[in-house]
Formats: C-alpha cells, structure tokens, sequence
C-alpha cells in the first residue's frame, strides 16, 4: 500500500465537467466554436442597479461610463457600454476576458474584476458581475477548502458512531484508520485512471463510497470476531473463523455495488460514465482494507482491543434480546407487519407526486453568488437570455438564411453573425431568447431553433450553448436512467441468485428493495421541496440515488439473508430468520445508520445534486435498514416459509463446526 501511494501520490483527475452527451449537437457546437479566432475569450457582464429600485439618472448613467477604462484593464478587448434596460432601472456593461483552461484559473481574473468595481461602485448603486466567467469563478470559490471540509466531516461522524457502537475508547481506531488509508488510496488512484482514461467524476461521492462501504464491511467483521470471541479461546483462531464466516457476503455485497457501478460505463452522460469506473475501483480498494489491512490489525491487538467490555469464552448465551422480540414478534403476526411496512413505503412513495428533474443554473449551488444575483437583476430588467445566449454555428454562404431561420422562431429577441473562422468558412450567430433559461419554453425553443436551421439546405447548421447544453443533458440522462436501472436490477438479482441458491427468494428480496428505493426517492424529493424550497431534482439525482439504493440496500439483504440461510439449517426458515435478526440487527442498524451519515455529510458541499443525493440515499438507507430488512423481509419469510429456498435448500456445511454439532445432536 505504501508503495501505491508512491506511485501514485502525485496523480491527479481532469477537471472538466461536461454536462451533454459526447455526441450531443451541443457538444458538436462547442467543438466548433473552439475553432474561432479568440475562442478562449468570453464576456463578463457588470449589471448595475440601485439599491432603492428606482431609475438611473443621467449622472449616474455617466459615472457607469467611467468604468470602462477599468474593465479594459483587465479586458481581452474593448469593453462596451452602459447599455440601459427599458424601464431604466438597470444597465449592463459588457467586457471581454481571456478565460483560463480551469474555472480556478479564471477565477483570479475575476476576483481583480471585483476588487476594483467595488472601489469605484456610486453611492447607492450595486455593481454585479455575472456572466458565464463569472459563475465558473463562483463554483471555483465554492469549492474551495470543500473536499478537506467532506473529508473531516466523515471522519468525525464514521469516528462518532463508532465509538457509539463498540463502546471502547480503542477499538473505533482500528477500522478507521485501515478505511482512511483506502480512501487515501483509492483518491489516488481514481485521480490517474482518470487520467489516463479522460474519466469525469466527483471525487466526493467516490469518498463516501469508500467511507460508507468500509465501514459497513468492518462492522460485519468485527461483530463475527467478537461473537466467535465468546466461544473460542484463541482470538487468532476467533478471528480466522469470523474472517472466513463473513467472506461470502462481504464478497457478494462488494461484487453486486461493483458491477452495478460498472453499468454506469454505458452511460452517454460524462460524469456518470466515469463515476462508475472510478467508484469501482474505489470500492475494491475498500474491500481490499477490509479483508487483508483489518485483520491484521485486529490479530496484532487481540481481545482486549475491546476493552472495557472484553468478550470471553462461555458468555455468548441468547444475543440480540431486543432484535430477537421484534423479530419474534414480526412472526407472530406476518400479514400485520407486511402491509404496515408496505403501507409507510407507499406513503413515502407518494413523494414522487409533483415532483419535477431539471435545475437551472442559478438552483444548481446552494449558496447565492454574486453572479446569481446578478443574473437575475439581468433577468428583471433585460430579455432573459441576456447572460445566456445561443449560439448556432454554420456553413458561411448559408448564414445568412440561417439568421433568418432564426429570427422567424417564437421567442427570438434577435439573431445576428458575431465571427467566422479564420478561413471564413464558418459563421458563428449568437441568439438572444425573451425566456427565462431552461424553462419549459427555453427547452421547447431550442428544439424549434434546431428544426429551422437544419431545414436550410447546405447550412450544416448546429445550435449549441448554455440552454442547448441543458437540454442534451436532460435527453442523455434520461436515457442513462432507462438504460442502466433494469441493468442494475439484473446485477442484483445474479448475485442472490448465485449467494442464495433460490429462485424464489431473489425475486421477493428485489421487490422489496426496489420499493424500497423508489419510497426513498419519494420521500427525498418530497424533502427537497418543503424543507429546502429545491423545486426539482437535479438530471443525475434519480439515476444515482436509484443505483446507489438498490446496490447499498441489497448489501444488507446479502447481510441478514445469508445467515438466514445459515440458521435456517439448524431452526428452519422462520426460527432461523429469528436468529438471523437477532444476530445482525445490530450490526446492520449500525452499518445503516453509519452509511445515512456519510451520505448525509455530501450535505456541506455546495452543489445541490450532492445534497440531495446525499439527502435520499441517507433516508434510503434508515428506511431499508429499520424497515425493510427488519418488518417486511421476516415477514415474507414468515409467510413463504421453506418453499423460499426452492430448488435449493439450507445445508449443514453452511454453518460452524460448533453449529453442526448441535444441528446432529438435535437430528
């Protein structure tokens, strides 16, 4: 492990974030657009407004005038203006800017811009600075410190639970420092196969991962070490048992989040097609901590590594009292239990009711910026699509009945050349739209725009910028949702096929896990918009928190399930998924709620589609874990009883050698 932080310590992932499809018209667009003259140099827009509302007057109308020879200060080209809205209340001036290869590097430009205009802003006016520039320096200045703020807001809470679940003011150490060592690692490598692949990802999330993942597979370990702890004297052989006892379904949780990420690689969206590799190998880092770092440690420690409550040989007697009685109790009354489990998930569900995918740009961040605030003074004062243009890049000989195209679409302001390539073969026309951008009607008009300038002959016409980026972005995910959820679905179905040996009991486990998202989902978004005023869900939201549900959540099935399988060979099906609950319910509530916090902490980044992603998967999982896996899943097994492990059935060599004894004894 030392040695791959060597290797690669100082590998680092593309910073792009591309929101359309690689073959999207927009992105075709772009592609042409960075064959102009000057393609690196962009406009920022200073909107001024005074702090009353009121009319600009004449003079200060003149004073805005003055700050044009600060603006070329910093300008790639003449700056122009002030240009005055029609109600007179507001006026934009317009300066071109050399943008950098990142929006860091833009950023410092931006920040000068700033500084100076704050100097010479009129009494009572306001000077913002909006503008596409602008809002990328904004997301820079966001995210700085974030990723080291994520990174100790997980520890501290993976740290806090814990400490909570072991009672020991040592052990919480021991798995926390073989997970942070995997998450150092797998930042490492994900950063050079995203390099050396182009891959687009969010470091966060594949932090959160490793986090949630580790930490769960740490628990099921040291919860059989501390078990085997009380019926074996030798804590290397305890553990030896415990390793072996929990390979398979620590194996078979790994395998089914791995090649569900994997499906990710289909997706035409950027960044989800490269979080699926990178998560990947993130999670098998996790896995490798965990099974080959962990023990060790452990072996080194021994049993007083759980001090003050050190497990002894002769006191395991009946464990899990309480998960016992609810799971007895659950038997007792399986119908009861199925439909009130089934009933809170179908209210959850009705959350998905009104609830509508799609942020603009300005609902993108959690935290107003300057350029947001500016973007809509702009908005209130001048067409919409002021800040946001189109663009539409043709054949020259054509452009100008491409132009014309353009200007007889519903909702075109005007549409005029602005540049040609340096071999005048192209033309580059800029579109100014009266609606607010990436509403129903910005979306509709974008479609109508394609469908006029495709329709002049030997143009070649493509239409592409901010609004036409959206609108590929929303056709591309929502292809990427039907694409990968059934391949998803499938994924986790072969691996309980496979860890289970049934055909009955997949079928009913992914029924229930797949409600279980789609209420979680409900419930999330039902959130979003009373508690946080977030009206829509971000494009890759559903997608995301769908694949993560299903794949976390089947986690803990595999978990419960497969000592299911175990005890049922000794106590039957219905007694033995007694046992089961009463001996991973804690384990599994603990894995639970540490995995909700850890998503929960995507909450301190800015950026929305981190929030709420975090936000659905934390309820996501509280819900799969107190609900699902504790009500509904006994209950189920309580009313199929032995016929769920058709064709198969459970088999004494499933189980320990103290196990089969007492199976024999009881034959």
């Amino acid at each position: 492990m030392v040695a791959l932080f060597g290797v690669f310590g100082s590998a680092k992932a593309p910073a792009r974030n591309d929101q359309a499809p690689a073959d999207a018209e927009s992105t075709r667009t772009s592609e042409l657009l960075a064959k102009f003259p000057d393609a690196d140099r962009q406009s920022v827009l200073v909107v001024a407004s005074r702090d009353d509302g009121a009319e600009l007057s004449k003079g200060e109308i003149e004073s805005l005038g003055d700050l044009l020879p600060v603006l070329d200060a910093h300008a790639d080209a003449d700056s122009n203006g002030p240009t005055v809205s029609e109600d007179g209340k507001a006026a934009v001036l317009i300066t071109p800017i050399k943008v950098g290869e990142t929006n860091t590097d833009t950023a410092a430009v931006i920040k000068e811009l700033r500084t100076d205009i704050a100097d010479r802003t009129p009494a009572g006016m306001s000077l913002l600075l909006t503008g596409g520039p602008a809002f990328g320096a904004d997301v820079a200045a966001a995210f700085e410190g974030a990723d080291f703020t994520l990174l100790l807001v997980t520890i501290l809470i993976v740290a806090i639970l814990l400490i909570a679940t072991y009672r020991s003011p040592v052990l919480w150490l021991i798995p926390l420092v073989a997970v942070g060592l995997a998450d150092g690692l797998a930042g490492r490598l994900t950063a050079a196969a995203g390099a050396a692949w182009n891959l687009q990802f969010d470091a966060g999330i594949i932090s959160v991962l490793v986090f949630g993942a580790g930490t769960n597979y740490a628990l099921l370990l040291i919860s059989r070490y501390r078990e085997e702890l009380q019926s074996t004297e030798d804590h290397r052989q305890a553990l030896g048992t415990a390793w072996r006892k929990t390979l398979p379904a620590i194996l078979a949780s790994n395998v089914t989040v791995v090649l569900a990420l994997l499906t990710l690689v289909l997706a035409v969206i950027p960044g989800t097609h490269g979080l699926g590799i990178s998560s990947a190998i993130g999670l098998l880092i996790a896995l490798a901590a965990a099974l080959f770092l962990l023990p060790p440690l452990l072996a080194v420690c021994g049993r007083k590594v759980f001090w003050p409550f050190v497990p002894r040989p002769g006191e395991a007697g009946r464990q899990g009292g309480a998960w016992r009685r609810i799971a007895t109790g659950v038997l007792r009354r399986p119908v009861a239990s199925l439909l009130a489990g089934v009933a809170l998930l179908a209210v959850m569900a009705t959350g998905l009711f009104g609830t509508s995918v799609g942020l603009d740009q300005i609902e993108k961040f959690r935290v107003q910026s300057e350029s947001a605030t500016g973007l809509e003074v702009l908005s209130d004062h001048f067409p919409p699509g002021e800040a946001q243009p189109i663009f539409i890049v043709a054949n020259s000989a054509e452009a100008g009945a491409v132009v014309a195209a353009a200007n007889d679409v519903e909702g075109v302001v005007r549409a005029h050349p602005v540049g040609a390539t340096d071999d005048d073969s192209l033309t580059k026309i800029m579109v100014t739209s009266e609606y607010v951008p990436s509403t129903e009607e910005s979306l509709t008009q974008i479609s109508e725009l394609r469908d006029a300038v495709h329709e002049v002959p030997g143009a070649d016409a493509v239409v592409g910028g901010a609004v036409a980026t959206d609108l590929d972005a929303r056709a591309g995910n929502r292809a990427d949702l039907w694409l990968i959820a059934p391949l998803v679905l499938a994924v986790s179905f072969l691996v309980l096929l496979i860890l289970l040996r049934s055909l009955i009991a997949p079928v009913l486990l992914l029924a229930v896990n797949l409600t279980s998202s789609v209420a979680a989902i409900g419930a999330g978004a039902w959130s979003s918009r009373t508690l946080f005023g977030q009206q829509a869900l971000d494009l890759q939201v559903p997608l995301l928190a769908f694949l993560f549900l299903v794949a976390l959540g089947i986690d803990y099935t595999i978990f419960l399930v497969h000592r299911a399988r175990a005890e049922a060979a000794v106590h039957g099906t219905r007694e033995g998924m007694v046992e089961a609950v009463a001996h991973t319910g804690s384990v599994i509530t603990s894995a639970g709620i540490v995995l909700a916090a850890v998503f929960a902490a995507l909450g301190v980044l800015p950026l929305v589609t981190l929030g709420q992603l975090g936000l659905i998967v934390g309820v996501g999982v509280i819900v799969d874990t107190l609900v699902a896996r504790t009500v509904i899943v006994p209950a189920i097994f309580a009313l199929v009883g032995d016929r769920i492990w058709w064709p198969g059935k459970p088999g004494l060599g499933e189980l320990t050698h103290e196990r089969r004894e007492r199976a024999t004894d009881a034959h």
